[in-house]
């Protein structure tokens, strides 16, 4: 298994709580915007979006639509990134993909995940889908500016 490491600001993991947490009982959702440096990846912001999912779906889907994905990449080039992946929420439930995810998801792509039980932000993983897509490796998450301290 490889070692992958995404890094990005402790306040960007506190802000996806944070989203977690006012989206629940649904999912939240967003791009994550950064640069690929030394074979890692280096998540410099979020970029959260409407989860368009029916209202009913949308406490265990995420669907990030066409228009929002494309602002998203349009901003992404504006500032010199690249889309890196995707994080959501998962209300009541694991901080790991489930198996509707792993049907939706595409390799290379960090899915950053917080769990959100009883309007609580929890757990929170991350996660890449290998080349066969048959399943997810967890992904090394080191908030920038704490390298030298304990990965989460």
């Amino acid at each position: 298994m490889v070692n992958w490491i995404v890094r990005l600001k402790a306040e960007d993991l506190d802000a996806i709580r944070k989203y977690g947490e006012l989206a629940y009982p649904h999912e939240c959702c967003g791009p994550l915007l950064g640069r690929l440096q030394n074979g890692e990846k280096v998540l410099e912001e979020l970029y959260p979006v409407a989860n368009t999912w029916e209202e009913n779906t949308r406490r265990n889907r995420f669907l990030i639509s066409p228009g929002q994905l494309i602002k998203g990449e349009k901003h992404a080039r504006e500032k010199k990134l690249e889309v890196l992946g995707f994080y959501h929420s998962h209300p009541e439930a694991e901080a790991e993909p489930s198996s509707f995810d792993l049907e939706h998801a595409w390799p290379f792509y960090s899915y950053i995940i917080v769990a959100v039980k009883e309007r609580r932000a929890r757990e929170l993983n991350s996660w890449r889908m290998i080349e066969d897509r048959t399943r997810f490796d967890p992904e090394t998450i080191i908030p920038i500016g704490q390298e030298d301290s304990n990965p989460r």
